[in-house]
């Protein structure tokens, strides 16, 4: 393996593939896993190397890698690269320079618009943040078992390229839903990439850091903005309780809560490219004029 540079990223995601481009560009292998050959053949097309999950043996795969990171979401049976891949990655934990795992501030539940750090009890009001909770205690625990450097990251809510309101605001099918009190915290992917990034200089094993921007704001107010540098008529408000939505999205209504990002900026250098909303939308609309 030599001095080589090899990130295995499972679940090679939208989050995974921002920070997957700054190390190919550095000369970095990186391999993804995902789940059908269709996606493997984009992964391909952007210089990582794919492997079809799930695998019948971890130990190859794990093999030559120096970093890893864990985007995939928990299943009924847990992690599901922890339930597959545990004892290759638990006899090889020396190995390893640096484990990341993708966590979401969901864990922290509804805190009615108070503010949470790291330090902060997890009380998740949905199913999704508690599975993710366990996960995060599972990957942690085998930190303490195994030594293998693990390191949670909490993602609040991620747009990027691709992942914005513009879309649905120039087809007139956005809509200002509008909750009492409610605020919700943001991350940019390149962000997301920056902080992983630095974490991977930085490497401090069992760390829990938050991803976010500066500024938890109500939905509503994201909307109408990005209405605003468009020249289109802000949409219009819809009261939570009358408007049609998933039960995923309702379930983002569930919680409310301003997360603290110190934690990536003192411990880690990490300074935002959109330390709020309103660059994030800027760049994301000058970024379709190119």
């Amino acid at each position: 393996m030599g001095n080589e540079q090899v990130l295995l990223s499972f679940g090679h995601g939208y989050s995974a593939q921002a920070l997957a481009r700054r190390l190919l560009a550095r000369g970095w292998r990186v391999i993804g896993t995902t789940r059908s050959e269709e996606k493997a053949e984009a992964i391909r097309a952007t210089g990582a190397e794919a492997v079809i999950w799930p695998v019948e043996k971890c130990g190859p795969l794990v093999d030559e890698a120096t970093h890893i990171l864990i985007s995939a979401g928990p299943g009924d049976q847990g992690d599901p690269v922890l339930h597959r891949c545990a004892g290759a990655l638990g006899a090889r934990a020396e190995q390893f320079d640096w484990v990341g795992y993708l966590s979401t501030t969901g864990v922290y539940g509804d805190r009615g618009g108070g503010w949470v750090d790291e330090s902060s009890d997890c009380t998740p009001a949905t199913d999704r943040g508690r599975a993710r909770l366990t996960a995060e205690r599972d990957w942690l625990g085998y930190w303490h078992e195994t030594g293998l450097p693990v390191h949670v990251f909490r993602l609040a809510g991620i747009y990027g390229p691709g992942r914005g309101p513009f879309s649905k605001v120039r087809a007139g099918t956005a809509r200002r839903i509008i909750k009492q009190d409610q605020v919700f915290s943001r991350i940019h992917v390149d962000d997301i990439a920056t902080v992983l990034e630095a974490s991977i200089e930085r490497p401090h094993p069992g760390a829990i850091y938050n991803l976010c921007d500066d500024e938890a704001a109500p939905p509503e107010d994201v909307i109408a903005h990005a209405a605003e540098l468009l020249g289109l008529p802000i949409p219009e408000a819809v009261p939570f309780e009358e408007a049609e939505m998933s039960p995923m999205a309702r379930s983002f209504y569930a919680e409310s809560k301003r997360v603290s990002n110190t934690r990536i900026k003192e411990e880690l250098g990490v300074e935002l490219a959109y330390p709020t909303y309103r660059e994030g939308l800027a760049a994301l609309l000058a970024g379709e004029a190119r």
